[in-house]
């Protein structure tokens, strides 16, 4: 490649949009810090209702999420890309097999913060290299930074009615990246909304957790439920969840746009086989060691052995399958009153009222945990 002469804008813009592609990055644009300010306004809306769920850090931060120059008074300019991770064939069909657990596409691989964070540093470097000076700050999806409305503020696409972003040449299969600089790059034009009449994802959502298009309440989406909630999950809802144990990717899967999107090219982003369609049995018979060796380098591994064993534990309950319940019943002991709590409701699920009967009679008398007593109770009560 050609080095651009320092200082010239636009052979380095030029070359900017050649080196993202040459990292793997699908689509570069820039955004001026204040271009996605009404989004601060969305936010506080969103924050009101109540929306975040238990997410407490998301009002905490949310005079950085809200205006880039508070997170770093600085900054002139904002670098987006996207990055395709769009799976092989229908990332649904996991749905359909009751006695596998369903991992969210972009879980299924090596854990992208850690793939993309690598490659924005590469290009923010050659960034400063062709202007000859300057400073760059990297995010990818852990920082109080409002990645899509900047991406869509940026012309990558546009934030659909199921609020992730859109693009007309890459679908809903992106992973987001930022570079901040105090450099002055000349902004882009943003993107419009090309969802037209179109509810499909809206309509698809197991939870009903879009209360208006392009409003999410994260209280009753799958993915925030199985990743970000720590605690029960509500009676009504679990059943609703079906064998997602991990994310949610209703929404996206089923979005027109789709039929631009490319399937992941990176060696990192692909989908590992054993994280496809691992059967449940063998996912709620790991101990702490073999669930942190099995998600080594996955962003599962992030939300603990409990937390997951939960999932794991409604996605049985859901199964219908008699044979998974020894798998619960070998959890009504667990030390974690998280775990023990679903082994009950999956066993609920899938034993006769008489064996329920006699497990609550057997366990709910020693049972010191609030939670898991309720769940007792309410066992005996449906049996």
């Amino acid at each position: 490649m050609t080095r651009p002469r320092s200082g010239d804008p636009v052979r380095i813009r030029k070359g900017l949009d050649a080196k993202a592609a040459e990292l793997g990055f699908a689509a570069c644009r820039i955004v001026a810090p204040d271009g996605a300010l009404p989004a601060g306004l969305r936010l506080e809306s969103w924050l009101a209702a109540g929306h975040a769920g238990d997410m407490a850090w998301m009002a905490e931060t949310r005079a950085r999420r809200a205006d880039p120059r508070v997170l770093w008074p600085q900054v002139r300019s904002i670098v987006m890309l996207t990055m395709a991770y769009g799976p092989e064939g229908d990332a649904l069909a996991t749905l359909r097999a009751p006695d596998c657990g369903n991992i969210s596409v972009y879980a299924r691989h090596r854990d992208y913060h850690e793939v993309i964070k690598g490659r924005l540093k590469q290009l923010g470097q050659w960034l400063l290299a062709q202007a000859g000076a300057g400073e760059i700050k990297v995010f990818v999806d852990t920082a109080p930074v409002m990645e899509k409305p900047l991406a869509a503020a940026a012309g990558l696409g546009w934030q659909g009615r199921h609020t992730n972003l859109v693009s007309r040449a890459g679908g809903s299969w992106l992973f987001l990246g930022a570079i901040f600089t105090n450099l002055p790059l000349a902004a882009d034009a943003p993107e419009e909304d090309h969802c037209g009449s179109c509810r499909a994802c809206l309509d698809i959502c197991p939870t009903a957790a879009f209360p208006a298009p392009y409003q999410l309440d994260a209280r009753r989406c799958i993915s925030y439920l199985t990743i970000e909630h720590k605690g029960f999950i509500a009676a009504e809802l679990r059943p609703l969840i079906g064998n997602r144990i991990y994310g949610c990717d209703d929404c996206l899967a089923v979005c027109p746009w789709n039929k631009f999107a490319a399937r992941a090219q990176l060696m990192q982003l692909q989908a590992r086989a054993e994280m496809v369609a691992p059967p449940l049995a063998r996912l709620a018979a790991q101990d702490d060691a073999q669930f942190r060796a099995f998600f080594a380098g996955s962003p599962v591994k992030r939300i603990g052995h409990a937390r997951f064993l939960r999932n794991v534990l409604i996605a049985i309950g859901n199964s219908a399958d008699a044979r998974l319940l020894d798998a619960a019943l070998a959890h009504l002991h667990n030390e974690a009153a998280l775990v023990r709590g679903m082994a009950v409701w999956a066993c609920g699920r899938l034993a006769s009222p008489a064996k329920c009967r006699e497990l609550a009679a057997q366990h709910l008398p020693g049972e010191q945990d609030a939670g898991v007593r309720a769940e007792w109770q309410a066992l005996g009560e449906e049996a």
